[in-house]
């Protein structure tokens, strides 16, 4: 796959995590304790603005899930490799208001392509 492009949100963004498969994977799922090797795309929903790209750096990366925000604990779990997830995270279950973070307080999206679970 490529790397994606997110189309700027409308309207307020979502009190409750979004969960929305954009391509459907067909491999091993992943779940709740798994180690997943991901290429990711996040930016801002206010702004739109990219903060973090794995497509940018040019390679993929890999991490237990359990070491993640907590969108990506509840949005990852079910998703096959192959697939493509979109996470439209709010402030909560993304970095909360932690004083001196830059996305603290903010809502987040990631596009979230699956490589492998291990």
């Amino acid at each position: 796959m490529t790397k994606p492009e997110i189309d700027f949100p409308d309207g307020p963004p979502p009190a409750e995590i979004e969960v929305i498969d954009l391509v459907e994977g067909d491999g091993d799922a992943a779940e709740r304790g798994s180690t997943v090797e991901v290429h990711y795309l996040g930016v801002d929903y206010e702004s739109g603005e990219e903060f973090d790209s794995s497509w940018s750096r040019g390679e993929t990366i890999r991490f237990p899930l359990r070491s993640l925000i907590e969108g990506w604990q509840i949005g990852i779990p079910g998703m096959r490799t192959g697939g493509r997830r979109k996470l439209i995270v709010p402030p909560a279950q993304a970095y909360g208001n932690a004083a001196g973070h830059p996305l603290a307080g903010k809502t987040l999206i990631f596009i979230i392509d699956l490589v492998s679970v291990g």
